[in-house]
């Protein structure tokens, strides 16, 4: 099972499982205690330049294209297959501080691994 939560939402030690946040950048005013974060893998995250591009006013769509381009690059991949054996092991929590997860990277991400 795949979860997509908010980081800022508190930890749910039952069902979470692994919790890894998929974000580039630390959450602002979160404490890494209080956010529980098991990993960080940077590799499976939006790079600065795609990031940048979508908040400029680039399209959903365009910006899954190319999320899940840089996804196939190969650090990317391995830690795409990495994450799936994780997921396959127990649960597995994606966190992300925006404010909408269901609409986000996250759920891209979600569902590669589910895939």
């Amino acid at each position: 099972m795949i979860r997509v939560r908010r980081v800022y939402d508190p930890p749910e030690p039952g069902a979470d499982g692994v919790r890894v946040l998929v974000d580039r950048l630390w959450p602002r005013g979160l404490a890494k205690a209080a956010a529980a974060v098991d990993e960080w893998p940077k590799a499976v995250t939006p790079s600065g330049e795609l990031r940048t591009w979508f908040h400029a006013g680039g399209s959903q769509e365009e910006f899954r294209q190319r999320y899940e381009a840089e996804l196939a690059e190969p650090a990317a991949a391995a830690e795409l297959d990495r994450l799936r054996g994780l997921a396959g092991a127990g649960p597995l929590t994606l966190l992300t501080a925006v404010k909408d997860p269901a609409s986000s990277h996250a759920a891209v991400l979600a569902e590669l691994l589910s895939g």
